[in-house]
């Protein structure tokens, strides 16, 4: 496994370096930049088809540099510079563990405040460079691709805080005995609870910007699954315990073609050191599983891909607007559910079934799903009756 991209960089070609990126954290924010590509090209088709329309905005243009936006700009540039000086000056330390450096009180108050003078001044001067004697309003074209980052930012905010609520529900004793560890680390994000938050938040701003949300599900659910699957990569890569139960059964002769790393793996140097020590290693992450386990992130990746593949043939295809949406959920939610079967996680006793959170939020999708499409297509049906 490798827990830092310089780890997989240094082992294909034999290279030395430390970059300070941890693998999961790449994948992730790769993801979202796929994620928002493919956004940004269905906005843009559906835009030129008339679905959705531009809008128009006012905004005041010629004003000085307010008070709030110096201050703001002041204290943003202060933390990154009272951060990245440390990190250059001490870059070994900090490349070894980004995440406790970043969360840490450590950093250089001089280095803070000197770029944070510099920005704010900088700011300040640019502002004053284009003052007008008059400020004026001004209108603005909004294109439909032009909120491609803004759903994507949103997304990504209250997905993370959805994610990481839904992780503390799941491993509730966890967080009671470390709260503070448990929400600031960067493992431990549950992918429904990312959806369900994100989903309600997209859901406000696409309303707010009359935006419809059915042509918006449609729009992203593409995106959503191929999300998924890079971000299944990360997992794989990095080793984080997103992986299935032992696996001793027999291979069958039908697939004897695949590696015997992708029937049974054992993940050597995971980065969260789970397992037992793997003998003549030296450093941070020597341990590897006892047993091979289902690699369960390479079947998820996999899977998205073709779930991906398929949505994306038939976007073009469905008229009824929501419909591809709600085929996105059913496939998610079955696609989830059997992976579950031969995956490790915690569950949950009711009535005497022992049953894990994604289990129960898997079959939910898959029936909201099948709802939603009935719905959809009976409203269109009394569209046109009327």
């Amino acid at each position: 496994m490798y827990p830092k991209l310089s780890d997989l960089i240094n082992d294909l070609f034999g290279t030395h370096i430390d970059l300070p990126i941890m693998s999961y954290g790449f994948f992730v924010a790769l993801a979202f930049l796929v994620g928002a590509w493919l956004l940004y090209l269905e906005l843009k088709r559906k835009g030129e088809a008339g679905v959705f329309q531009s809008e128009t905005k006012k905004i005041k243009t010629g004003e000085a540099a307010s008070i709030i936006e110096l201050v703001v700009s002041f204290i943003i540039s202060f933390f990154i510079g009272y951060k990245l000086t440390v990190a250059f000056t001490d870059y070994t330390n900090f490349a070894n563990d980004p995440q406790k450096f970043l969360f840490s009180a450590e950093g250089s108050f001089w280095g803070g405040f000197a770029l944070g003078f510099l920005y704010t001044l900088w700011l300040w001067y640019s502002k004053e460079k284009k003052k007008l004697p008059e400020p004026k309003w001004e209108e603005v074209v909004i294109k439909p691709e032009d909120h491609t980052w803004s759903i994507v930012f949103i997304a990504a905010i209250f997905g993370i805080i959805g994610s990481k609520i839904f992780d503390q529900l799941e491993n509730w004793n966890s967080f009671v005995q470390d709260p503070i560890g448990s929400l600031f680390s960067f493992s431990g994000l549950t992918f429904y609870g990312g959806l369900i938050v994100a989903g309600i938040a997209v859901i406000w701003y696409a309303e707010k910007h009359h935006i419809q949300w059915r042509h918006l599900g449609d729009s992203i659910a593409p995106s959503l699954i191929i999300a998924y699957g890079i971000g299944r990569v990360g997992c794989q890569i990095a080793g984080d315990g997103d992986w299935g139960i032992v696996n001793n059964l027999v291979r069958p002769g039908w697939l004897k073609f695949l590696p015997d790393w992708l029937w049974a793996y054992n993940y050597p140097h995971n980065i969260i050191n789970e397992g037992i020590l793997i003998p003549r290693c030296y450093g941070q992450h020597c341990m590897q599983l006892a047993q091979g386990v289902f690699p369960t992130p390479v079947y998820e990746t996999t899977l998205a891909l073709l779930i991906f593949a398929f949505l994306w043939a038939i976007r073009k295809k469905l008229k009824t607007p929501g419909v591809l949406f709600a085929i996105y959920l059913i496939l998610n939610g079955v696609e989830r559910f059997f992976i579950e079967l031969i995956r490790v996680n915690n569950t949950y006793d009711i009535f005497g079934y022992h049953i894990t959170q994604a289990e129960i939020i898997s079959v939910f999708l898959v029936l909201f799903g099948g709802g939603l499409w009935v719905f959809l297509e009976k409203s269109k049906m009394r569209a046109k009756a009327n």
